[in-house]
């Protein structure tokens, strides 16, 4: 199984992707763990909970239920499930295993950072946009009314068990909605990643075995090397949020329940290319090939009723705006990003209205 490591300040922990890891998820339980809490959603408990519960028999655990979809990825939740595992016993030798999709994996890894000042987390993720991104590198959350993921904390796990097998239950708009991930970790990074989505979409669409856990693993290996060097998002770690200072505004400006996150990301991907052409940072022919790149993996919900004045004004309250600047990642090339500020408002609504057409 391919195993890669993310090695921070904070402690380093295996990323291992491999057919029936869910199996042995005991073997990754600390042996001087406490009470093992499992945090999962009803949906994701009913396909997927007895193949954990296969790999968790040997040891003593309860399960406790988030309700699921990105409107509830609130902050009264995270309380409930506190006030739950001190009720049952819950202390500070407990484990937290994060059972579920980015929701759960961003919502249990932020309940673990903040329990009796913090828990170990193990995570275990159910989709794919969870598998290639939320469930790696430590950043967990909430959501505010105002922006996504403005309260949260970093807390990397004890480790992060990949499956692409539980993906053969994954509904095809969630399917779709983890491959923009993808593509997003192709233009940023991996050019070769990117190519071959290009010329083996019918794979990845077909989800066959090969391609995807190429493209899975591919996509961990990136996303790994690049949180072992900026644990915190202080630098090189910023070229990851490519789509996201869009995308999250998207998010925020239809209550979090038009657009799964991975949509949201896709949407903000066409408007920094837009962005990035017409700041001339990008050629035409490597935007028409992103662009293209991610019509082929869509499609996006329509965008109807949304204006790119009302982004706009959102755009300031993202966790990437630094004393009033707005900084936005850019692809140069495939494979290649950069961090800007100090962009005409101009420009960037022309970028965005590009975008909602």
């Amino acid at each position: 199984m391919p195993t890669f490591h993310v090695d921070t300040p904070h402690g380093c922990y295996p990323v291992i992707v491999g057919r029936g890891i869910v199996a042995r998820a005991a073997q990754y339980i600390p042996s001087k763990s406490g009470k093992v809490f499992v945090i999962s959603t009803e949906d994701v408990w009913k396909h997927q909970g007895a193949a954990l519960e296969r790999g968790l028999e040997s040891i003593a655990h309860e399960v406790l239920h988030l309700p699921g979809g990105e409107e509830n990825k609130r902050l009264h939740f995270v309380e409930q499930l506190a006030e739950d595992m001190v009720e049952r016993g819950g202390d500070r030798s407990s484990i937290v295993v994060a059972f579920g999709g980015g929701i759960v994996n961003d919502m249990a890894g932020f309940l673990a950072a903040i329990f009796m000042r913090g828990l170990s987390v193990l995570q275990v993720p159910t989709t794919l946009l969870a598998q290639v991104d939320a469930s790696i590198g430590g950043k967990t959350g909430v959501n505010l009314v105002s922006g996504k993921n403005l309260i949260g904390s970093f807390h990397q796990p004890v480790a992060v068990l990949i499956d692409p097998a539980v993906l053969a239950t994954l509904p095809e708009r969630e399917y779709r909605a983890g491959l923009y991930e993808i593509v997003k970790a192709g233009v940023i990074r991996e050019p070769e990643l990117f190519w071959f989505l290009a010329e083996q979409s019918s794979a990845v669409l077909a989800r066959e075995d090969a391609a995807l856990d190429r493209i899975i693993a591919d996509s961990v290996r990136m996303k790994a090397e690049v949180v072992s060097g900026d644990e915190r998002e202080a630098d090189l770690r910023r070229i990851l949020n490519l789509g996201h200072t869009f995308g999250h505004a998207l998010e925020a400006q239809t209550g979090y329940r038009r657009f799964l996150h991975g949509e949201a990301v896709a949407w903000g991907m066409k408007a920094a290319v837009y962005l990035a052409e017409n700041a001339g940072y990008l050629s035409a022919e490597a935007s028409v090939e992103i662009l293209e790149e991610i019509a082929l993996y869509g499609p996006i919900p329509p965008l109807d009723g949304i204006r790119a004045d009302d982004l706009l004004a959102r755009l300031v309250h993202d966790k990437k705006t630094l004393q009033g600047k707005v900084h936005f990642v850019v692809p140069v090339r495939i494979g290649e990003v950069k961090v800007v500020s100090g962009l005409d408002e101009k420009q960037v609504l022309e970028a965005m209205r590009t975008a909602l057409a």
